[in-house]
């Protein structure tokens, strides 16, 4: 039983539609976006590419969903997504579609009803602005990138 139920619309009606987004595991926080692309995308070493899930939601107020890469896919392929996470607003209603790109050495093809991302539904916290003259300290401070080394402290 799920905790939310999000209206989903099929954009292209195919003899063999692929399967709506699913948890893949029981402890899987995201569920699988497939690819719908009627011939095979090929994506050459450090290409980029818009391919199409062919589904539209609406998803609630108060909450968003996070387009994010596979691991799989990055690991062994070099494959990832652009824009990552994207961001699917509550007011969106069309197409999802995953900015996938090539970092590997090797070309690699993208045929339909490839797994090709995970989406998380997640609630959003809105925040109002104040502005101030000082912050409060912290014990790190302004340090940014880096700045507590790549080895271990005793």
């Amino acid at each position: 039983m799920s905790d939310i139920v999000i209206p989903v619309k099929r954009l292209r009606h195919n003899a063999d539609p692929l399967p709506l987004p699913r948890y893949m595991t029981p402890g899987a926080a995201g569920m699988d976006l497939l690819a719908d692309v009627d011939a095979a995308v090929e994506l050459t070493p450090g290409a980029r590419s818009l391919i199409p899930t062919g589904l539209a939601v609406e998803i609630p107020h108060g909450f968003e969903a996070q387009v994010r890469p596979r691991s799989g896919l990055a690991l062994k392929h070099g494959v990832t997504l652009l824009n990552t996470p994207g961001t699917i607003d509550s007011d969106y209603r069309g197409e999802i579609q995953v900015l996938m790109i090539n970092l590997g050495q090797q070309p690699f093809t993208i045929r339909r009803g490839d797994r090709i991302a995970q989406m998380i539904v997640a609630p959003l916290v809105r925040v109002e602005w104040r502005e101030v003259d000082d912050l409060a300290t912290s014990d790190r401070g302004a340090g940014g990138f880096g700045h507590t080394g790549t080895t271990k402290k005793p």
